[in-house]
């Protein structure tokens, strides 16, 4: 760390996986901090108080479907823009080179699928829950084994910001109690009002170190040229491959399942698509994402350019703590845009972690307790969705403090992130594109496909680990240990020395940009295989055509 630096006049320290970075606020940081606090918070007591104050499920769950398209679409795009994505994706560009761009080739299908595919059967059937259609489908057996892994799925995101690096405790209840005030008290439309309040603010964090950060390295155009004499600026990598860690192929075709996970059938997301006045405004939403999706993920390429252009093959910092030093390194004097910077962070975490509250009291309130009390009061129902948010919050608080005594249970969780939501789109694919697949074959598909998912999951990490690595090669295989759209750039990967692993390491050593059609794959051909040998019988519900009359 530099001299300036260090000898700055004191303050907050970050605590990043372990290691401490040194960042020095100023009373103009804590300000634009707390401003970012304060309205996040206002924004859920204005909902709380104004309108239907919040006195129906469809108004706290559904925001009385009232949504417009522009705020759906901002929400979509800030739910899994996390803070793990704002330091990840440079921290990959920097180590890697912009092979990681090509992700982008991959957004087009993973959202024009879901506009045209999944929106329309969700919000024809007016649910409120995604997997009230596997019970509409399938069966209840099905809804809930679906509903109970989408729950072990967003649990781990309840420690995401855990990564945004700032001191523990000062995050848990900073973020901790803020994000349940708004979302407990504000419901979905408060949620979906900060989520855009707050990229306005990760896109004003990002956009500040980009400019401060290349102007200090000489203008873009040096940026450029020192990333092309580093061999950061990638070419088109046609290697079929899928051991290879990053090709097109992997990015551009494998993305789009991971995609599919995402914008398909998550309920966070399907809760929005749900919340729009209209189905042509949800499937707008999907299409305005669409060029933000490709804005976030060029700034941080740029950032990561940015960041090379500063530091070159030296970096003073491990590569996943990399971002946080260079952001502190280049904004050391200019009082303010720390605190911007950490603002951009916090929102990237509140965004995922309000998403995660909502969405959970959400399925626990659908899927598992009002097919239980079919009786239950509107005013019941409301008060008892509140509290299941707030008791969300709580648990959101414990685990975190679990999770800074033991820190590699953290990676553990976001891995968990990751393996679950391949099986849950094979689990709705097979129901929608195969009428002749029976609840049978639904279940045990899913249970296949999770056992898939652990297997490679867990084996992938336990090869990895014992495998150490000197250098990480530009591009190379790895399985991630966070959310797979977002962390390659904080795991150790295997050394290009390796021999090219054979048999069951060949599995464990698949690129983790296939995990999610790896995993779907193994739902819906398992699903079939038992369907068939338990006796097909076509579904009473939708299925194959979401564009033609649904039958129920």
């Amino acid at each position: 760390m530099s001299s300036s630096a260090s000898e700055t006049k004191p303050t907050l320290s970050s605590v990043v996986m372990g290691e401490v970075v040194q960042m020095h606020f100023t009373t103009v940081d804590y300000v634009i901090f707390a401003v970012l606090l304060v309205a996040s918070a206002g924004i859920g007591l204005f909902y709380a108080f104004s309108g239907g104050r919040q006195r129906t499920t469809q108004e706290f769950l559904m925001a009385d479907r009232s949504m417009s398209c522009l705020p759906v679409s901002l929400s979509l795009l800030a739910t899994f823009q996390s803070a793990v994505a704002i330091l990840g994706a440079p921290s990959e560009v920097y180590t890697f080179g912009t092979q990681y761009w090509f992700l982008g080739c991959s957004y087009f299908l993973g959202l024009l699928i879901p506009a045209h595919v999944f929106i329309p059967v969700f919000y024809r059937l007016r649910l409120s829950s995604a997997y009230e259609y596997l019970e509409l489908r399938f069966n209840k057996t099905v809804r809930i084994c679906g509903t109970i892994t989408f729950i072990f799925q967003m649990v781990p995101v309840l420690l995401i910001y855990v990564m945004t690096g700032i001191d523990l405790w000062g995050a848990v209840l900073t973020m901790g109690l803020v994000c349940t005030l708004y979302t407990a008290l504000g419901g979905l439309k408060a949620v979906i009002w900060t989520d855009v309040f707050q990229t306005v603010v990760m896109f004003a964090g990002q956009l500040a170190v980009i400019i401060v950060g290349a102007s200090q390295a000489g203008g873009l155009a040096e940026v450029w040229r020192k990333a092309v004499n580093g061999s950061r600026i990638a070419g088109l990598d046609l290697n079929p491959d899928p051991l290879q860690r990053h090709t097109f192929w992997t990015l551009g075709v494998g993305g789009v399942f991971l995609m599919l996970a995402l914008y398909g059938v998550n309920q966070a997301q399907v809760q929005r698509y749900l919340s729009s006045r209209t189905e042509k405004e949800a499937v707008m939403s999907c299409y305005v994402v669409f060029p933000c999706q490709q804005i976030v993920l060029c700034l941080g390429c740029l950032m990561g350019l940015v960041m090379f252009a500063r530091y070159g093959e030296d970096s003073p910092l491990d590569k996943g703590y990399m971002v946080l030093y260079f952001v502190m390194d280049v904004f050391r004097n200019l009082p303010g845009l720390p605190g911007l910077f950490v603002a951009c962070l916090f929102s990237g975490a509140l965004s995922t972690i309000s998403s995660a509250f909502n969405s959970l009291a959400t399925v626990t309130m659908e899927d598992l307790i009002k097919p239980h009390f079919p009786n239950m009061t509107e005013t019941k129902a409301t008060f008892l969705s509140k509290g299941l948010a707030l008791v969300y919050g709580l648990v959101c608080l414990a685990m975190a403090y679990i999770a800074s005594i033991m820190g590699s249970v953290l990676q553990a969780a976001f891995s968990i992130f990751g393996m679950m939501g391949g099986p849950l789109l094979g689990l709705f694919c097979l129901g929608m594109f195969f009428p002749w697949a029976n609840s049978v074959g639904a279940v045990v598909g899913l249970a296949a496909g999770l056992t898939m998912a652990f297997w490679v999951g867990i084996g992938s990490f336990v090869m990895r680990m014992s495998v150490i690595s000197p250098g990480l090669p530009l591009n190379t295989t790895a399985p991630p240990l966070l959310d797979s759209t977002t962390t390659s750039a904080l795991t150790s990967l295997v050394s290009t020395s390796t021999p090219k692993p054979t048999g069951v390491e060949a599995l464990y050593s698949l690129s983790y940009m296939w995990y999610s059609a790896h995993n779907s794959t193994t739902v819906v051909v398992v699903g079939l295989l038992v369907s068939l040998l338990t006796g097909t019988s076509w579904s009473r519900g939708p299925h194959t055509s979401p564009t033609a009359p649904l039958r129920l």
